[in-house]
């Protein structure tokens, strides 16, 4: 025999032996089940891994250390990407090095100012804006002076991402910074200056909740009913927002968690204003998944009259339609949103209690 005829043999041999092992093994992966964790939430597989990106050589030589430190800190303080913020901060102002007008004192011919390029009313009106007053915009106190400063680097970068969170990162990255600055070719050059400045050359984006984890999120629900609700819900993922929808194609925040509801048997008010004192209040960290969670977002809207809610899917995530800019139905974080007022949960009321016994009834 050949040495090549061997050669052959023993190639056929292992590649015998390596499908035996996957036949053997394959009805074991098969069977294994979900890997729940602890809280009620759902697999591993499915949470935000995003991962801290480190600072690539580009970046370090760039971005001053004092800045890179402030777009780090907050951008893991509000939850959006750091080399985002860094990226804004750089094809705005170079880093607050540039010396045109409206970087260091007054506005730009646009009525833009500091290292961020705020526009003086989308800060709140004025330059500096003590934080004990009442206002309307994005002026933060990043270094605890008791000062919301257009000019300073801590309070323009902490205002900096609060406004991307609000407009949709981390998850929709270039909505959010369309309306930073409303143009895409803005939008395509920071994202690309953010993608230098990380080492793996990308913008990491969270995973929102996809359909291949509503199985463990359904199977970890506290109850069938909440299963059903949390069906329905996750269900209407991509659908776009619309104020009043109740679907079955489009939904506002309280008509996607009242139609939830619905589809579980169950009547709940309508409306977020009047959803709020219906259910029984839970303390933060009580919540589980079927609560909702409620924030004081939108006009009219105050901490006692909350104008946005979502509903608690896992610890820490939300499915929420929140506002028609902010893009279709997802799965977001509700842990560093700003303005929430707290927890409810419907079926603790006395309402929803006897409709449960109804249903509870009829199945028998």
């Amino acid at each position: 025999m050949r040495v090549s005829q061997v050669r052959l043999f023993l190639l056929i041999g292992l590649v015998g032996a390596l499908v035996l092992v996957a036949v053997i093994l394959s009805p074991m992966l098969l069977m294994s089940p979900p890997s729940f964790i602890s809280d009620g939430g759902f697999a591993t597989d499915c949470e935000d891994t995003t991962q801290v990106e480190e600072v690539s050589d580009t970046g370090t030589a760039d971005i001053p250390a004092d800045y890179l430190d402030l777009y780090k800190e907050y951008g893991e303080e509000v939850g959006v990407q750091w080399n985002i913020l860094a990226a804004v901060g750089k094809r705005e102002t170079d880093h607050g090095r540039s010396n045109l007008p409206g970087v260091k004192s007054g506005t730009n011919y646009a009525g833009a100012a500091g290292p961020m390029q705020f526009l003086i009313s989308t800060w709140g009106g004025k330059a500096r804006i003590p934080m004990s007053s009442t206002f309307n915009g994005y002026a933060s106190d990043g270094d605890g002076d008791g000062v919301g400063d257009v000019y300073n680097p801590a309070d323009a970068i902490l205002g900096a991402a609060k406004m991307l969170r609000r407009n949709g990162a981390p998850e929709d990255v270039r909505r959010a910074l369309f309306v930073y600055n409303r143009a895409w070719w803005y939008v395509d050059q920071v994202e690309e200056i953010a993608r230098k400045y990380a080492k793996s050359g990308a913008v990491e984006v969270p995973p929102q909740a996809s359909e291949e984890c509503d199985d463990p999120l359904i199977a970890a629900a506290p109850s069938e009913v909440v299963a059903k609700i949390l069906q329905y819900a996750l269900a209407q993922r991509g659908k776009p927002y619309l104020w009043g929808g109740t679907g079955p194609d489009s939904f506002d925040c309280s008509g996607v968690i009242y139609s939830a509801y619905r589809a579980a048997g169950l009547q709940i008010p309508r409306t977020t204003f009047t959803q709020w004192p219906f259910g029984i209040r839970i303390l933060d960290g009580d919540e589980q998944p079927g609560d909702l969670v409620f924030f004081n977002a939108g006009p009219g809207t105050s901490a006692t009259s909350p104008g946005h809610v979502g509903l608690v899917v896992s610890k820490g995530k939300m499915l929420e339609a929140r506002c028609r800019l902010c893009g279709p139905i997802k799965v977001t974080s509700y842990e560093t949103r700003a303005n929430r007022v707290g927890f409810t949960r419907p079926l603790q009321n006395p309402g929803v209690i006897e409709q449960l016994k109804s249903l509870q009834n009829s199945s028998l």
